[in-house]
């Protein structure tokens, strides 16, 4: 059997790994860490989530939800790692990072059929390759693929990570747990605003010094991790429509809906650590610290990791791979992750799985499976394959490319969407 090279152990590479040697193939997951790392890593496991605990919805009838569902009928190692380690995010799926990260490892390098290989990748191996090296691929890695696809091009965008404080620092005289519109458990800590103290921070936030990032401009910014800070500057009520929204609340002082609420989720199990929602930001520590600790409930709050901007890269895969995220011109490389334009942790996984699954079939002589775009993993395998796709952007799985459900529905959107979920379920392949 030929051993597959995959390269990186992220999220898409430990997926697929697992994948292949579930299925009997050896593998050899190639990993940079722990001798070269990037501004946006903090750990030597595999699996690290950077930006943010959250998995997001585990609703069916919230898309990503759906695709979260659908790795779990596949066996995904990632979800079932993240079922093992989550920490209570009403309707989300929140893991305890580091105990994520660490079960995935163990996973990983405890398998009979993965050898992993530290060290950096600067060429691209012969034979089977998956790269999965993420929106972070160090430099040299991104000029191996430039060099070897000359003609494919790569964009650039920028990503930015939130602040994480600690819970004892929170002061609760100006903060209460719930969950908005009460749904599911109290897991969020909700931090109000009077309408002075939220056009003071805003007029703080959108006129602090930001640290230096080549390139960067506001409108290179993906719009799924805008930094605060950019969308201040975008108006006086952007954040107030955006993270800070205060619908669904409702402050048990008062009896009231607050002006503006900033909510804070857990970051680890144990509930010592908070991240702040939505407020991913590259201002200086320093800037950091002055314009968050105007929060009321943050005034004195003690910041554990200050918010970081780094550069992620992504491919304009349209035309370049096809639907199982092979390069159509040279098929015995596949790509995986956040590189092939797929936006979100679980993306990632979904794309890892589906490369995992496709070619261990592929290298056992077995027929393709058939993921249809009624499925949300083949959605977005569809989506980032198209050719008719022109402006292509990094994409979050979403019912928008799925096919329609074809009658009206009585019960509006939420009971639309459960049906186009059922619907997937049943497509789903049994692999």
């Amino acid at each position: 059997m030929e051993t597959v090279i995959v390269i990186g152990a992220g999220l898409a590479g430990c997926e697929c790994a697992w994948q292949l040697a579930q299925r009997g193939v050896p593998v050899i997951l190639r990993e940079m860490k722990p001798q070269k790392a990037t501004p946006a890593h903090h750990s030597p496991n595999f699996g690290e989530l950077v930006c943010s605990n959250s998995l997001r919805s585990d609703q069916l009838e919230n898309a990503v939800g759906l695709l979260k569902e659908e790795l779990r009928r596949l066996h995904s190692l990632i979800l079932s790692c993240a079922d093992a380690h989550r920490v209570e995010a009403g309707g989300a799926l929140a893991v305890d990072r580091e105990a994520f990260s660490a079960a995935v490892t163990e996973k990983i390098r405890s398998h009979p059929l993965i050898t992993v290989v530290e060290g950096e990748v600067t060429e691209i191996p012969g034979g089977e390759v998956v790269i999965a090296a993420g929106p972070l691929a160090s430099d040299g890695l991104t000029a191996a693929i430039a060099k070897m696809f000359p003609n494919s091009g790569t964009l650039n965008f920028f990503d930015a990570a939130a602040p994480l404080v600690s819970f004892e620092s929170v002061d609760m005289d100006h903060a209460w747990f719930a969950s908005r519109y009460d749904k599911g458990s109290a897991d969020y800590v909700n931090c109000t605003l009077s309408r002075e103290e939220y056009l003071a921070f805003w007029q703080a936030l959108r006129t602090a010094e930001e640290a230096e990032v080549h390139g960067f401009e506001d409108k290179q910014v993906f719009e799924g991790c805008m930094p605060v800070e950019v969308m201040a500057r975008r108006g006086e009520d952007t954040l107030r429509y955006g993270p800070l929204k205060p619908k669904g609340l409702r402050d048990p002082r008062t009896g009231k809906e607050p002006y503006a609420v900033v909510q804070l989720r857990k970051d680890n199990a144990q509930g010592s650590v908070y991240n702040l929602v939505g407020f991913q930001t590259h201002l200086k520590w320093p800037e950091q610290k002055r314009v968050f600790s105007m929060i009321p409930a943050l005034r004195q709050a003690e910041f554990l990791r200050y918010g970081v901007m780094h550069r992620n890269t992504y491919l304009k895969s349209p035309g370049f791979l096809d639907r199982y995220y092979r390069v159509k011109e040279c098929p015995r490389i596949s790509f995986a992750g956040q590189i092939t334009g797929v936006e979100g942790y679980v993306e990632s996984a979904a794309s890892g799985c589906l490369v995992g699954i496709e070619l261990g079939r592929r290298l056992l002589g077995q027929a393709p499976a058939d993921f249809p775009a009624e499925t949300a993993i083949g959605a977005l395998a569809l989506y980032v394959s198209n050719e008719s796709v022109t402006d292509f952007q990094p994409m979050n799985i979403n019912f928008g490319i799925m096919p329609p459900w074809p009658e009206r529905v009585r019960g509006g959107k939420r009971e639309k969407n459960t049906l186009i979920a059922n619907r997937a379920l049943a497509a789903l392949p049994q692999l």
